[in-house]
């Protein structure tokens, strides 16, 4: 597909995701992780992809709010550690690169000029948690859980969950979150704050369908505006660390912790 000439909104099917599916139905519009093999785990295309809808959508005018979500038993369970072994651990220049695609869907998705919500149909774990933090509001089947096991996996969860846990749950409950990588059951999750609600799977539809209808209501240039006076907290903490993050994160692909990590847990036969 070639470059836009103009920031236009397209066909979802013109732009060709694999793993990803696109749709829009003003006035929202949905992009749902498609990987449900690995447990939606992101590789380099999600996150390109993720970056691309999230673009489109904010080019779309009839498009109020936007929904991300995963496909199957899973939300989202982090990057895909295969294809790290594969082709960044000890390879901090193209880790580097990959992570430059994984702070873009972050800040294409954050600055997307419209809510966003995140519909956790299953577990969250790792960065699929700091997607779900990524958005305005988060509504999760009870019974799933959230967590994150970076320490464990040899990576500091620092895209999102060591810039806005505290800002979510308090700074004794991050620790917690970060340090013990205990799970999070999605009632515990929604009253630390972690999420806004947590509900039967049954009525997870009805809750996004009500915030949606909601949203669509609001004045879209107001709310923009909001949104952008909202995120000053997150934004100044991404914006102090994120860059570090990338270099430190890169260079320990080097290092024999990270290395060991990450073969270890493919070893075992997990996603």
């Amino acid at each position: 597909m070639s470059e836009p000439t103009h920031p236009r909104p397209r066909d979802p099917a013109e732009y060709g995701f694999e793993t990803i599916v696109y749709t829009k139905e003003p006035p929202r519009a949905t992009i749902r992780l498609n990987r449900p093999e690995v447990l939606n785990a992101f590789d380099f295309l999600m996150l390109r992809e993720i970056a691309r809808a999230a673009e489109d959508a904010s080019w779309d005018d009839d498009v109020h709010a936007v929904v991300v979500t995963g496909t199957g038993r899973a939300f989202c369970v982090g990057a895909d550690l295969r294809s790290w072994d594969e082709g960044y651990l000890g390879n901090p220049k193209e880790y580097w690169k990959w992570f430059g695609a994984f702070k873009d869907a972050h800040d294409r998705l954050r600055e997307i000029g419209k809510p966003t919500i995140a519909r956790i149909n299953g577990i969250a774990v790792g960065g699929g948690n700091e997607l779900q933090m990524a958005c305005d509001l988060a509504v999760i089947v009870d019974s799933a859980f959230i967590r994150h096991v970076g320490l464990q996996h040899g990576s500091v969860p620092a895209g999102g969950a060591t810039q806005w846990l505290q800002l979510m749950v308090g700074d004794r409950r991050a620790r917690e979150i970060v340090f013990l990588c205990d799970e999070i059951p999605a009632p515990q999750a929604e009253e630390w704050g972690l999420v806004n609600r947590a509900v039967p799977e049954a009525e997870l539809d009805v809750v996004v369908d009500e915030w949606v209808e909601k949203l669509a209501a609001r004045l879209p240039q107001t709310t923009r505006y909001a949104k952008q006076q909202l995120n000053v907290w997150r934004d100044l903490a991404w914006h102090q660390t994120v860059g570090h993050a990338r270099d430190w994160l890169a260079l320990s692909m080097l290092g024999d912790e990270a290395q060991g990590a990450v073969r270890a847990f493919l070893s075992r036969g997990k996603p």
